[in-house]
């Protein structure tokens, strides 16, 4: 349920306060650990809403996960990494309201930054800054 509207980049630099809000608006919500979160993915989350043609804000299933609940996560489900790039503020796991999941799926893949993965069953698409790849969960 929370929200936040803010300006990261501006003056041809990132803006450190704004980034600590992100950092904390994408904290591990089940430790309410902070860690920071990798520009380059706020960036592409940038691209990513300009190619979706939208102004609707995203809705985030998981930004930083800390190793514990990864862990814990890894216990429940065999489709979470050992080495999830979550644990690194390099991922994030997204919808859109008012675009399709296959849509933003297509997005995603088209821009070729990183991970994308696609999760039908659970309503989200993976994206992060780590090699390109993709996958379906």
């Amino acid at each position: 349920g929370e929200r936040l509207r803010a300006t990261y980049f501006a003056d041809n630099q990132y803006q450190r306060s704004s980034l600590k809000e992100i950092n904390h608006l994408l904290r591990d919500f089940r430790t309410g650990q902070v860690h920071p979160i990798d520009e380059r993915l706020l960036d592409l989350l940038y691209v990513l809403r300009h190619r979706l043609d939208t102004q609707r804000p995203f809705h985030v299933i998981s930004g930083f996960r800390s190793p514990k609940t990864n862990a814990m996560l890894r216990a429940r489900s065999r489709e979470v990494a050992r080495r999830s790039l979550h644990m690194d503020g390099m991922a994030i796991d997204i919808r859109v309201p008012g675009r399709d999941l296959k849509t933003l799926h297509r997005a995603a893949l088209a821009l070729r930054a990183g991970g994308v993965g696609y999760y039908p069953h659970s309503d989200f698409v993976h994206v992060d800054v780590g090699r390109v790849r993709h996958w379906s969960g």
